[in-house]
């Protein structure tokens, strides 16, 4: 499993986010053990293959193991792709909630600006985090986030449900005039444009004539970030 590194994250204004709370390292071994190198494969041929067009048999033979060791950790598919969505969506949140707690540890009340950062900078980074396959777990998060499918759905509600209301509360208190109903709506909008971010696509590169480049996360941040702020304040009552 991942661990936390001792970096430290500055978030916008200066604030040095404590090292429980930086950013998820690579693990120290890919694969050091059978379940990790059994999702590890898991979220590849998912991304490439769906659910419904991804067998066991091809994720037993990406993971270089038995068909038979996936029954025995997973039980089922369903089973199987739960616990991927659970390892990396847990690892994406904790970072998150880590985040925002530190921000408002501070002696500073932190400002929308921050909050926001927090929200986007888990995701995106482990979007384009290459070197542990980061952007194929963006993809299977794009897909089922955008399911109806109610099995999609529940994981969603289990898993970003309650950090989403974490965010929302945030909203609300550092735009004290923000109501609830628009609070989730900004939020939704904000997660949108996330869910489009996360995934490195190379479009726009092309739209822009190889000016942009959605593999630097610190430019889509410098973007982002007020792009959102500036959304969320119009939604503010006079």
């Amino acid at each position: 499993m991942e661990i936390l590194t001792g970096r430290s994250v500055r978030i916008r204004g200066g604030i040095l986010v404590p090292s429980n709370a930086a950013r998820i390292g690579p693990r120290t071994g890919q694969g050091e053990s059978r379940q990790d190198a059994i999702l590890d494969a898991a979220e590849r041929v998912f991304a490439e293959a769906g659910y419904q067009g991804a067998p066991m048999r091809a994720i037993a033979e990406a993971a270089g193991v038995a068909q038979g060791l996936i029954h025995y950790h997973f039980k089922t598919k369903e089973k199987l792709f739960e616990a991927m969505v659970a390892r990396r969506s847990d690892q994406i949140n904790e970072r998150r909630a880590a985040l925002v707690a530190a921000l408002f540890a501070h002696s500073d009340p932190p400002r929308l600006d921050q909050i926001v950062e927090a929200l986007f900078r888990p995701t995106i980074e482990t979007g384009l985090d290459l070197a542990r396959d980061g952007g194929a777990f963006a993809r299977i998060l794009v897909s089922f986030a955008n399911s109806a499918d109610p099995r999609d759905q529940k994981l969603i509600e289990i898993h970003y449900d309650p950090i989403a209301q974490t965010f929302i509360d945030a909203l609300m208190r550092v735009e004290p005039g923000l109501g609830r109903a628009d609070a989730v709506w900004a939020y939704m909008f904000a997660i949108g444009v996330g869910m489009t971010m996360m995934a490195k696509t190379g479009r726009p590169a092309r739209l822009s004539g190889g000016v942009c480049d959605d593999g630097d996360a610190e430019a889509m941040l410098d973007r982002i970030v007020p792009f959102i702020c500036g959304g969320v304040r119009a939604l503010v009552g006079d």
